[in-house]
């Protein structure tokens, strides 16, 4: 079947935003897309969630203490 980097341990929860939540995120941190931390949309990861130049993934990392810690990247071409 293969390998899914999706399921990788180290991997975490990568979510990409509908346009209005997007927005909301982006208006909410400066309104500059570019001031989040890049990703490229041939990434491993972009493309195994299909991600598309211009979206916004929201990635959802655990922590050892058991928090949860959010942050976003935006897709941008190489």
């Amino acid at each position: 079947k293969g390998f899914s980097i999706l399921k990788h341990r180290l991997v975490p929860k990568h979510e990409i935003l509908s346009e209005a939540e997007k927005i909301n995120v982006i208006e909410r941190n400066g309104g500059d897309p570019y001031m989040f931390p890049l990703i490229w949309v041939s990434d491993p990861v972009a493309k195994a969630i299909e991600a598309s130049v211009g979206d916004l993934i929201k990635v959802t990392r655990d922590s050892p203490t058991g928090h949860k810690t959010i942050y976003y990247r935006f897709v941008v071409e190489e």
